[in-house]
């Protein structure tokens, strides 16, 4: 038997045959953010989704991310649990980038003007509660081992928590299960890139003192650190020095992560008593189809980057919130176009991701720079943000996700593509009624126009609302995740 066909490894293969019914319309793998977020969403528009984790039931995840940016609060909120979430952390109004640079995100246009710092298994904790609800079916404990696809169908094989093979068939399955996917692995597909980073360490500690900024990231040229509170008295570190350059496996101990924020920071803060205490790198690497046929990708197992800027988590939940309505349009019939709808997931996150990768290597890249003329470009950077109200406006907008916006539809103009801002109608706020999962149509008082042959949506699946301004004659679609998909304005 050759190591292709051995249990351990994860394949695929292409087969046409007769359609068979699913045990389920669509697998998800992998039950972290994305995968909850995006087995939530089907399962609440009446889909029926079984979500696949190869982790035991209640294991701990101690993961990395701990940052949640405005836009996926935004997201969060149209599914009713931000403001639940917001009361797990602490929120920062400024960052301050180099010692120099502050970050005003009260300036930012939403309702969440600010940073949420709370760990990720707060965010899992909310998401799989969802899930739950709105009737996913959970299989913990559960491993792929391959996969194959026809016309019709995806047939999945994993083995179950005692070892015994499984097989499942669905109409659609999304890997959502890390940088180390399965899912991808079987469809043999590339994930060009390389390490950008080695041997960065990270704690969550106690401190002596309190920090003078609630969120600061600075660099000695051959040390870099930031410290984030997540506001119950636990904060996150997290340090790099270009004199100790060790493999993942190397034991770190809180005198390391001290004595690298002492040099990058200025002062360890009497940090102490560590609940946990990592070492690893960090790749910039992104799959180049994030759709193989009936297969799709989404979050770390489509893309990976730095944690300079806290992007991860926050990319891929809306990956899933961009898959999502898709997914339910094209199973219930509703997309007049079915094929050019799944592939519109690639072509609007892959730009995506692909922008955060060089946003978050760009940061992470100033933060170790330590030659004289590096130094220079990162102070003169620093300098033209804090003074270029423009520029510091685009960036805030990157970070935080506001500024991310998609081409117009076929057919479409702007501001089609773009953010629905979350505006009070008579019905409630826009995002109070997207909670529906479904598009919202937003008309003046009167007879709504007739939708675009092009929306994939049907008149039972639409939300009507009304603006309170009477002076506002235009007719706005707005996309379950969010986002215009049509106006007639």
């Amino acid at each position: 038997m050759s190591t292709a066909d051995t249990p351990e490894t994860p394949r695929t293969t292409e087969s046409t045959g007769r359609t068979a019914p699913t045990d389920t319309q669509v697998l998800v793998i992998g039950a972290g953010p994305t995968g909850l977020l995006l087995a939530g969403d089907l399962a609440t528009a009446g889909i029926d989704v079984t979500l696949v984790e190869r982790r035991p039931h209640g294991l701990a995840n101690m993961t990395r991310a701990f940052g949640v940016h405005a836009r996926t609060l935004e997201q969060l909120d149209a599914r009713g649990l931000a403001d639940e979430l917001v009361a797990t952390g602490t929120t920062l109004g400024t960052a301050r980038l180099f010692g120099r640079l502050d970050l005003d995100l009260t300036r930012l246009p939403s309702r969440f003007n600010h940073l949420l710092v709370t760990p990720q298994y707060e965010v899992e904790r909310l998401l799989e509660r969802r899930a739950e609800s709105a009737g996913v079916t959970f299989r913990y404990g559960t491993e792929l081992r391959g996969l194959h696809q026809d016309t019709d169908t995806v047939t999945a094989e994993f083995t179950d928590p005692d070892g015994t093979p499984l097989t499942l068939t669905a109409r659609h399955l999304v890997g959502t299960d890390g940088v180390r996917s399965a899912v991808r692995t079987a469809l043999g597909l590339p994930f060009p890139g390389g390490s950008v980073i080695r041997s960065l360490v990270l704690a969550d500690v106690r401190l002596a003192e309190e920090p003078a900024d609630a969120f600061s990231v600075s660099g000695s040229g051959d040390t870099f650190a930031f410290l984030a509170p997540f506001g119950d008295g636990w904060y996150r570190v997290m340090g790099w020095s270009r004199t100790r350059q060790v493999p993942d496996t190397e034991p770190v101990d809180l005198d390391e992560i001290r004595e690298i924020t002492r040099r990058a920071l200025g002062t360890d803060l009497g940090m102490h008593d560590p609940r946990w205490i990592s070492r690893f790198h960090s790749d910039e690497r992104q799959v180049p189809s994030y759709r193989v046929g009936r297969v799709l990708l989404a979050g770390d197992a489509a893309h990976v980057h730095s944690p300079a800027g806290g992007q991860g988590m926050n990319t891929g939940l809306q990956d899933a919130a961009n898959l999502s309505w898709k997914l339910t349009a094209v199973l219930r019939g509703d997309a007049p176009d079915p094929e050019a709808l799944l592939d519109s997931y690639q072509s609007e996150r892959h730009p995506v991701g692909a922008a955060v990768l060089r946003t978050s290597g760009a940061l992470v890249r100033l933060a170790m720079a330590h030659t004289p003329l590096t130094r220079a470009a990162r102070a003169l950077a620093a300098r033209l943000l804090s003074v270029l109200r423009p520029a510091s406006t685009r960036a805030m907008g990157m970070i935080s996700g506001l500024g991310i916006a998609y081409a117009p539809p076929t057919g479409s103009k702007r501001p089609a593509g773009r953010r629905a801002p979350d505006v009070r109608l008579r019905e409630g706020r826009l995002h109070e009624l997207l909670r529906a999962g479904e598009f919202v149509l937003i008309t003046p008082e009167g007879e709504a126009p007739p939708l675009p042959k092009t929306a994939p949506v049907s008149p039972e699946h639409l939300v009507r609302a009304t603006w309170t301004d009477p002076a506002k004659k235009t007719a706005v679609l707005v996309r379950p995740d969010g986002y215009i998909h049509w106006t007639n304005g």
